[in-house]
């Protein structure tokens, strides 16, 4: 598509330099095993899968980015018309140019939350409700920002939104309303010019605190949510994940699973900050942006941004204990 070259030709510059760590495997730690593809999509129509939210019975809400939509997909590759984003005028985002529909999180009630980037009024997040109806802005975000990925702390009443230009974790209450800056600081922040380009990018709630990914710098941080809703000091989890994206925790602990968006592959971040690669290319993953566990099903869906055969999909994967690297 027109709108994605001016990121990916700054992204394969720094191809030839990334670098995946990996340890020995441990016994008892998630192993990622029998992955397939159950749908695939048309990158030519800008169905390129961003995000990802799951529904109760297994299905799968994605976001397509430049098509600015919001499908859901069955376990079986069924394909269903969500909702689409409102088109808007001379959209003018960071990174990629044009519009696009990012993160996702779902309420239990069925409501859906989406971060639309468009670098116009209609930067921000956006509802959909669970009866289907159109969807409604409820909060407007720095137009020139990059609204990225989202998550629900429904306890709190709050959702919580990356932005990867600003390097800020946004809060907003989740019947809408101004924003907050929550968090904020270098660790967030993309790299200065001319390398920078993504700062913060993933972000999920996680035991007590707020995980975010920064993708310029290689990161995996997390940001405790303190007794009195505020940011605490951000820790740094993880390094060397070269071009991390989203990722999801795999349990009650703090094993993650992480997209590498450039490098094709699913990297299993262990809690004391080493990883490994599970996925690659060869298992039909192609630039995976985001992942999603429910049980022993894995989900990631990649978007082909930066490969040259483009082969967007939802790929499904088991996940069990193992003992010794893949």
């Amino acid at each position: 598509m027109s709108r994605v070259p001016r990121l990916a030709a700054t992204a394969t510059a720094a191809l030839a330099l990334t670098v995946l760590a990996a340890g020995p495997g441990a016994a008892g730690e998630p192993v990622v095993t029998d992955p397939h593809i159950v749908a695939r999509f048309d990158f030519a129509l800008g169905q390129s899968p961003e995000n990802i939210a799951l529904e109760p019975d297994g299905s799968a809400n994605l976001t397509l980015a430049f098509a600015r939509q919001v499908v859901n997909v069955d376990k079986k590759g069924g394909k269903r018309t969500v909702a689409t984003l409102p088109a808007v005028t001379n959209p003018n985002t960071p990174v990629i140019g044009g519009a696009a529909a990012m993160g996702i999180a779902r309420a239990h009630d069925g409501t859906l939350y989406v971060t639309y980037a468009t670098g116009t009024s209609e930067n921000g997040i956006w509802r959909i409700g669970k009866d289907g109806s159109a969807p409604v802005q409820i909060a407007t975000l720095p137009a020139d920002g990059f609204p990225n990925s989202l998550a629900l702390d429904e306890k709190c009443g709050v959702l919580y939104a990356a932005d990867s230009v600003l390097g800020t974790v946004w809060r907003v209450p989740v019947e809408g309303g101004a924003p907050t800056a929550w968090a904020t600081g270098t660790a967030l922040q993309p790299l200065p010019a001319p390398d920078g380009l993504v700062g913060a990018n993933g972000l999920k709630v996680h035991n007590g605190a707020v995980w975010v990914s920064n993708t310029d710098r290689r990161t995996l941080l997390r940001i405790p949510v303190l007794a009195d809703k505020s940011a605490g000091p951000v820790e740094t989890r993880a390094t060397g994940l070269s071009w991390i994206d989203d990722f999801a925790f795999t349990g009650h602990d703090d094993t993650v699973l992480a997209a590498l968006i450039m490098d094709n592959a699913l990297a299993l971040v262990r809690p004391d900050g080493t990883h490994k690669v599970v996925l690659n290319a060869q298992d039909g993953l192609s630039s995976p942006t985001s992942v999603a566990v429910r049980g022993k099903t894995v989900y990631v869906p990649s978007s082909s941004f930066f490969t040259e055969v483009k082969d967007p999909n939802l790929l499904l994967a088991q996940l069990r204990k193992g003992h010794g690297s893949r």
